[in-house]
C-alpha cells in the first residue's frame, strides 16, 4: 500500500473537518444561450427558473471558445497548490462538468470542473474560466436550484485561498431534501460524507473538489494538486461510492472509482447531497 500523502497549509487548522448545511433541491432544465458566455448564460438561466444557487450537471455543450486552467505546483507562498496558464480552445465541446453558482461579494460567482475537447481532439480536463468561454449553440442543461443555502465565496485562513463556503438562507418548502457541503484539507471524503450525510441517510452526491494525487479502484493519478468532478456519487447508509475524473499537473485526466479511504482532500471539496 503507498502511504497516503497529505500536504501543509499556511493556516491555522480549522477545527470543523465539513460543514454540512440543509437546503431544498429543486430540479431544473435550464437553457443557455448561444453568443452568451458561459458565466452569464447560466446566470440567467437560473434567474428565470427563480434560483440564485444551484448545481448543473453540463453534458454535450458546444463552445465557439473555452477557457480553462489545471493544477500547478506551490507558488512558494506557503499555499499547497495554484494553477497553470490559461489553456484554449476554438472550439470546442464540454463532454460533462459539474458547475456551482453561488455569489462572491454580493455578486453570482461559478465554480466549475469538467471534461472537454476539441472536436476529433484528445479529451481534457480542469477548471472552466465561465466568464471568458462563449456558447456556439443554444444548450439545455439539468441540474437543481437551491433554497435554504447558497455557497458564498470567504477567506480561507487555513488554506489561504478565497473558498466557497456554504451559507444559510430563509428557509424555503418543496424540493428534496438536500445538504450543501464542503470538506476540509487532508480529510477523508468518504469518511467526512459518511458523518455529514448521516441525517439523510440514502443520498445522490454531485459536486466538484480537488485531492492529494488520486486514487481509483485500478489506477493512481500522480500529482499532489489534483481537480476532481464528481461523475456520480451515492451514499446509502455508511456506504459511500464515488465515481470521479480527476487531473493534475500533466493535464492527462483519468476516470473511475474512488478508492473508499485511500484519498484526502486538497484545498476543498464542494459537494451537494440530494436526499432519497
Amino acid at each position: 500500500m503507498i502511504p497516503l500523502q497529505t500536504l501543509s497549509h499556511p493556516g491555522p487548522r480549522a477545527e470543523a473537518r465539513f460543514t454540512a448545511l440543509p437546503c431544498r433541491a429543486h430540479p431544473v432544465a435550464l437553457r443557455l444561450a448561444a453568443g452568451m458566455s458561459v458565466e452569464q448564460a447560466v446566470v440567467r438561466g437560473f434567474a428565470e427558473a427563480g434560483f440564485s444557487a444551484g448545481y448543473l450537471r453540463l453534458s454535450q455543450v458546444a463552445l465557439a471558445r473555452l477557457c480553462y486552467v489545471i493544477p500547478a505546483p506551490a507558488p512558494g507562498d506557503g499555499r499547497a497548490a495554484w494553477y497553470s496558464r490559461t489553456h484554449v480552445l476554438e472550439p470546442a465541446v464540454i463532454a460533462e462538468a459539474g458547475l456551482h453558482l453561488g455569489c462572491k461579494d454580493g455578486a453570482p460567482f461559478l465554480h466549475c470542473h469538467g471534461l472537454w475537447s476539441e472536436p476529433e481532439g484528445d479529451r481534457r480536463m480542469g477548471h472552466l474560466l465561465s466568464p471568458d468561454s462563449v456558447l456556439s449553440e443554444d444548450a439545455v442543461v439539468t441540474g437543481w436550484g437551491l433554497a435554504g443555502a447558497a455557497l458564498e465565496v470567504a477567506p480561507d485562513p487555513e488554506t489561504g485561498f478565497d473558498l466557497f463556503t456554504p451559507r444559510p438562507q430563509e428557509a424555503a418548502q418543496g424540493g428534496a431534501p438536500a445538504l450543501l457541503c464542503t470538506l476540509r484539507p487532508n480529510g477523508d471524503p468518504h469518511a467526512l460524507l459518511a458523518q455529514a450525510g448521516a441525517a439523510l441517510g440514502r443520498a445522490r452526491i454531485e459536486g466538484i473538489g480537488s485531492l492529494v494525487n488520486t486514487s481509483f479502484a485500478q489506477g493512481r493519478l500522480e500529482s499532489y494538486a489534483t481537480e476532481v468532478l464528481l461523475r456520480a456519487g451515492r451514499l446509502t447508509g455508511e456506504s459511500v461510492i464515488l465515481n470521479a475524473a480527476s487531473v493534475g499537473f500533466d493535464g492527462v485526466p483519468m476516470t473511475g472509482v474512488l478508492c473508499p479511504h485511500e484519498n484526502r482532500i486538497c484545498i476543498t471539496a464542494e459537494l451537494l447531497l440530494i436526499g432519497e
